[in-house]
This record gives C-alpha cells, structure tokens and sequence, in this order.
C-alpha cells in the first residue's frame, strides 16, 4: 500500500517559459486541487553558474510543487509529490493543459508516476519484474540466463552478442545501444543485413511501412509493395529510394578510397548522415563510439554486398576494397587471443552469425596448437529448436564435442522471439 504519489513530466521545446508564469500556473493548481499551500518560491538563473532558467517551488503541506526550466534550450521538468488525500494527478493535469495551451510546440517526452511510502517491500524495474513473475518454463529459462549473465559481467567476464535474423529492422538497436555504452558488450558479430538495416532506419525511419496483418498478405500484395518501392521484412517495409538507394549514393565513394572491412566503411559515413530517428538508438553508432570489434562474416549475402558486387562488375569499385570473411576471422583470432578476461558469447538467432565467431577457438587450439581458452559462457535465444540438419540449431552441448566449450560452462537456451526476449535481457543486465 502506498501513502503517496508522485508525478513527474520531462518535456522539450519549452521555449519562452517564464519563471513567475510558471510558479502562478502551479500555485492555480494547487489551489484547485484542494492540496493546502504554505509557501512559495521562483529562482532565476542568468547563466554565470548554471545554464539560463529557473528553479519554481510551490510547498505543500503534504509535500511539494516544483519546475526547473533551462529556457535556451527549451526542456522543463515538473514534478508533483502529494503524500496526502490529495491526488498529484489532479494539479499535473491543470499544468499539463495549460502549458500545452500555452506553448502547442512544448513535447512531453516522458510521463512518470511513482508510488511513495509504501508500506510493503516492492522489486522495481524490469529486474524486479522478472526476478517476480518470470519463474517457469522459457520465463524461467529467461530469468536464470539474465541472473547468470549479470553475475559474469559483474565478475569480470566480456561478452560477444552476435545479431542473426532481422533484430536491426526490430530495432534492436534501443535497448542494445545503451548496453554497448554502459561497458557490458566488447564484441559484435552480425549479419550483414543486420549491419546495413541499422543504418536504414537510421536514415529512412519516417518512411518505413509497418504492416500489422502481415501474416494476412497475398502474393499480389507483396507484389504491390515491390511496385510501390518497398521492401519488406515481416511487418517492417523498408523503402527502397529513401534507404538503400539513399546510402548506396554515400558509400559508393566511400568504396573507391581504399580497402575497409564492410562495417569501417559504413562507420566512415555515419558522420555524415542526416539521422532520422535519435542517433542514440543506433547500435552501430554505439559500437563505434565505444571502439569496440564488429565482426561481418558473409557480408556479400546482404543488399550492399549485392551492390558492391554490382559496382564492381560495372568497373566502379574494386573488388578488392572489401576485406572478406578470412580477414575478418584473422582479425577474431588475434582479438581473442589477447583477451585479458573471460569472454562469453550471447547468440541471437543462429546462422553464421553465431557459427563463425565460436569457430575461432578450435582453429586456435586445433588447427593453430595454441593454448586458448574455451568461452566461458554462453547462451542462445531462438525460436529454432534443435532438428536434423539444422546445424544453426545445434544445442549447447553438441558444441563440446567441436571444442568450443567445456562441460562446466554455463550454457543457457531460451526458445523465444528474440525480440522479444533480447530487450528484456538487456534491461534486466542494465537495471
């Protein structure tokens, strides 16, 4: 039970805001939701110390009214904390209309409401949540990956997540950005459409067609997308002139300055790209920033790929401007070589994805002679199960036999969606 509340608003383009304005707005609020006002109080800021604004406070007997604005740059925050009968919804919704009244260009990007002196132990955020509810079956399977995971990051160990499927076209790139800048991921593998699609939403989001009844589409609907310059991926149509032929005009040149491994040449061009969605959101951007390795084996099996083939038939580009995959798995090996921790290995989806990069141990310790260690942990999410002739879906344990872990590693199988399952792990690992 809870014996109070508390609301917050985050908002932008609160440009022109006035500290007195704002203060007479919320003591309004306050007074026509009943709360009992003791004081109040407006600080300007003129931007010696701090940024241009103000601090706004309006106190409560049962607790407080506040705004702090940095007015050049148009964000405001609000929050209202009423530990009382008095319902904080009631003065939000007052201050809420008026300043969109006000001021129709102000955003409010996120909307809070938290429960305050509660009188029962309660396990916040999505560890919380899981810890709670996941407890059985692929939840269960889930909860113990997640648990496993956070006690090796936070012993020491580095992680290689290795993307397969269309997690870029899913967006994956939300919830696996910000793992990459909190330190939690060294290494990446992906596919190449992974690695291109990044960039297409980054660049062509705002035009990207979902289609929720996809399972519901014909033959001559698909054919209607084609003609319409759409190219679809499950749900997701990913236009043709607004992404792919929007980056081919800008790696092309990028191409013809030297050899690259696939992803340096797309990472050379991300600078110089008119982001359409919060750069923040882009993994590939994440992994750069971070300098940490990406490795793309098959590249050419990928829509770029396709067209630097194409470029290089029609004598633009030189073939030889593309590193291949055994310069990528060169590169692997004398990353893993020289690696000072443990190193685990987190596989979404299957195909060469994950079957590349945990090749590099029995090539080092086979075929090379060389004392490596085996990876240190491992997991794989995937709605493939394991089936004859699907290598892709072998189970953990068939990899002992191959050399590339022991029995007493940690191995974790999750037969999910992973775009479902990979943002709640990412969360959980970050909460």
């Amino acid at each position: 039970m809870a014996h109070g509340n508390h609301i917050m608003l985050d908002c932008t383009g609160a440009i022109g805001v006035c500290g007195e304005w704002m203060l007479k707005l919320m003591e309004g609020a306050v007074d026509s939701s009943g709360s009992r006002r003791v004081h109040s109080h407006v600080e300007h800021f003129d931007g010696t110390v701090s940024p241009p604004g103000f601090a706004a406070v309006v106190l409560l007997d049962e607790s407080h009214v506040s705004a702090h604005c940095y007015s050049e740059q148009g964000l405001l925050a609000i929050d209202a904390f009423t530990c009382g009968n008095t319902d904080p919804d009631r003065i939000i919704e007052i201050v809420e209309k008026s300043l969109s009244e006000s001021f129709p260009k102000m955003t409010i990007k996120r909307r809070k409401r938290v429960e305050r002196f509660l009188t029962e132990n309660i396990n916040g955020g999505v560890r919380g949540f899981v810890d709670r509810h996941f407890s059985h079956f692929n939840a269960g399977a889930l909860r113990d990956c997640a648990k496993s995971l956070d006690s090796f990051l936070t012993n020491g160990g580095r992680l290689m997540i290795t993307i397969a499927g269309a997690m870029s076209t899913a967006e994956i790139g939300k919830s696996l950005a910000p793992l990459i800048r909190s330190g939690k991921v060294h290494a990446i593998t992906c596919t190449g459409a992974n690695l291109e699609e990044d960039v297409f939403n980054l660049v062509a989001h705002s035009s990207f067609k979902r289609i929720p009844n996809w399972r519901d589409l014909t033959k001559l609907d698909d054919a209607k997308l084609l003609d319409e310059g759409y190219n679809r991926v499950t749900d997701t149509c990913i236009p043709e002139n607004e992404a792919i032929r929007h980056i081919e005009s800008k790696i092309l040149e990028q191409w013809k300055k030297g050899q690259a491994f696939p992803h340096e040449h797309i990472m050379a061009i991300l600078d110089d790209l008119e982001a359409d969605i919060p750069r923040t959101d882009s993994w590939l951007i994440a992994a750069r920033d971070a300098k940490i390795p990406v490795y793309v084996p098959g590249w050419e099996d990928s829509t770029l790929g396709n067209i630097f083939a194409a470029h290089c038939i029609d004598g633009n580009c030189e073939s030889s401007a593309v590193k291949t995959g055994i310069d990528y798995m060169i590169h692997l090996a004398d990353w893993y070589r020289n690696a000072e921790h443990p190193l685990g290995f987190l596989q979404l989806g299957g195909g060469i994805a994950g079957d590349f990069p945990i090749c590099v141990v029995p090539m080092l310790r086979q075929d090379l002679e060389i004392d490596a260690p085996l990876w240190s942990w491992f997991a794989q999410i995937s709605e493939s199960s394991a089936s004859y002739g699907g290598y892709s879906g072998a189970p953990p344990s068939e990899k002992i036999s191959w050399g590339k872990l022991a029995p007493d590693v940690p191995m974790h199988i999750i037969e999910s969606d992973a775009t479902i399952v990979a943002p709640i792990l990412f969360s959980y690992i970050l909460d």
